[in-house]
């Protein structure tokens, strides 16, 4: 007759051999993190840098997208780019030295929806306006292997044939200023003939290029401080 074992089980095995413990458990840990992220904003007043501290001039320099950027970023997203490109520099220091300055909130706050990601097949984007010229981006776009040999990036050769809706475009200013994006009128009447004529390769370039660079940032300022 085989011996009843008196080993006592751990915690973690006893969660994973019952499954009304395991629902629990999980339950628990979801609650914990869910306080932790939503009762903060019952009492904060604003999440962005720019209001916790307007003595940070440049953090006033974000601005809504124009027209043509704001068509980029409709690319952007309709290809993918965020499934495998990230827009978040965490505050870690390895990442700062790779990217540059970590990100902050007031970078997104005209953003509908972010576009942080937590997915790197490529590189971070956050920072990566000015940092190559639009003949660069062009070419990596049509054939990304031509400048980067180990790329693993698609090609997006059609961009340079495709070109954007004027009408569109202009609907588009108008969902984002119901959304809070401070459009003014003559932007939104503007829209249509600033991207007259622009190809989608055009307005993917004019987005990336302004990634990261409405901000100019203080060597050495901390601005969570």
């Amino acid at each position: 007759m085989a011996k009843k074992s008196n080993k006592r089980i751990s915690f973690q095995e006893w969660v994973e051999q019952n499954v009304w413990g395991l629902v629990l458990a999980t339950a628990l840990v979801v609650s914990v993190g869910g306080i932790v992220e939503i009762v903060p904003l019952f009492y904060l007043d604003t999440t962005f840098e720019d209001d916790v501290f307007p003595e940070y001039e440049e953090l006033e320099g974000v601005r809504p997208y124009t027209a043509l950027e704001l068509a980029g970023r409709d690319v952007y997203q309709r290809e993918g780019c965020y499934l495998c490109h990230s827009q978040m520099v965490r505050p870690f220091r390895n990442e700062r030295d790779r990217y540059g300055h970590y990100s902050l909130a007031v970078e997104s706050k005209y953003d509908h929806p972010f576009q942080w990601g937590s997915k790197r097949t490529g590189p971070d984007l956050a920072r990566v306006g000015g940092k190559y010229s639009d003949a660069w981006h062009i070419q990596h776009l049509r054939d990304p292997r031509s400048v980067v040999p180990e790329s693993v990036m698609p090609r997006y050769p059609w961009l340079d044939q495709a070109t954007i809706d004027e009408e569109g475009i202009t609907k588009r200013l108008k969902a984002m200023k119901v959304l809070g994006v401070p459009y003014t009128d003559e932007e939104i009447i503007g829209a249509a003939e600033m991207v007259s004529g622009k190809t989608e390769m055009e307005a993917l370039v004019a987005y990336l290029q302004v990634l990261g660079t409405m901000i100019q940032f203080e060597p050495g300022r901390d601005y969570r401080e």
